[in-house]
C-alpha cells in the first residue's frame, strides 16, 4: 500500500511494539493533541504509547494503521466502527507528525484508510469525521479525499477551555 507524493512517500501498516519510541516522539507534540479528542493526551508519555499500541494492536484485522514515513511511525489513521443504531457507520480519526504535514501524505492516507475500511468492514455504509471548525487543514484533507460536509454545529466541543464548532464530514459506500 505504498503511495508517493511529490515530496514524501509513506505506507500504511499495522502497529508493532517496536513503534513505541517513534510513536511517543511524534505524538508528544501539543499540535497533535490539540486537534484530537481529550482521550489523546498531552504530554504523550511512554506509558500512553504502550497503552495506545496495546489497544490498537489487539484488533484483527487492524482498524487503526500506522503511517510510516522514512522507516518509522509518523502518525496514525483509523476507523472506529459505531454500535447500536449507528452500526453502519465508522468514525475516521487521524494525525500526522508536524514535520510531514503539507505534503499530501494525510490526504492519501485517509483515502487508503477509507477504501480499506469499506473493504474489511462490509457492513459499514458511511465513514465520517468530525474536525474542529478552526482546523482548516483537516477540513481540506477530508475534502480532497472525497468527503462532503454534512453539518456544522456551533460550539458543541470544548477543547482546552475553548468552545469549538463541530463539523461533520462523511463519505458513503458507492
Amino acid at each position: 500500500m505504498a503511495n508517493t507524493t511529490s515530496t514524501a512517500s509513506f505506507r500504511l501498516r499495522a502497529f508493532v511494539p517496536e513503534d513505541l519510541n517513534a510513536l511517543v516522539r511524534h505524538a508528544n507534540d501539543p499540535t497533535v493533541a490539540d486537534n484530537l479528542t481529550d482521550a489523546f493526551p498531552h504530554p504523550f508519555t511512554e506509558e500512553d504509547g504502550r497503552a495506545f499500541l496495546e489497544r490498537f494492536m489487539a484488533h484483527e484485522p487492524p482498524q487503526v494503521m500506522a503511517i510510516e514515513v522514512n522507516g518509522e511511525v509518523a502518525g496514525a489513521v483509523g476507523l472506529h466502527p459505531q454500535s447500536d443504531v449507528y452500526r453502519c457507520n465508522a468514525e475516521l480519526g487521524y494525525w500526522l507528525a508536524k514535520e510531514y504535514r503539507g505534503r499530501g501524505i494525510m490526504t492519501a492516507a485517509v483515502q487508503q484508510a477509507m477504501e480499506r475500511g469499506f473493504r474489511i468492514l462490509p457492513y459499514i455504509d458511511r465513514i465520517f469525521a468530525r474536525p474542529y471548525g478552526r482546523n482548516v487543514a483537516s477540513q481540506r484533507v477530508l475534502e480532497k479525499a472525497g468527503f462532503t460536509l454534512e453539518a456544522r454545529m456551533a460550539g458543541t466541543f470544548i477543547k482546552n477551555g475553548r468552545k469549538e464548532d463541530e463539523l461533520i464530514y462523511a463519505v458513503r459506500r458507492s
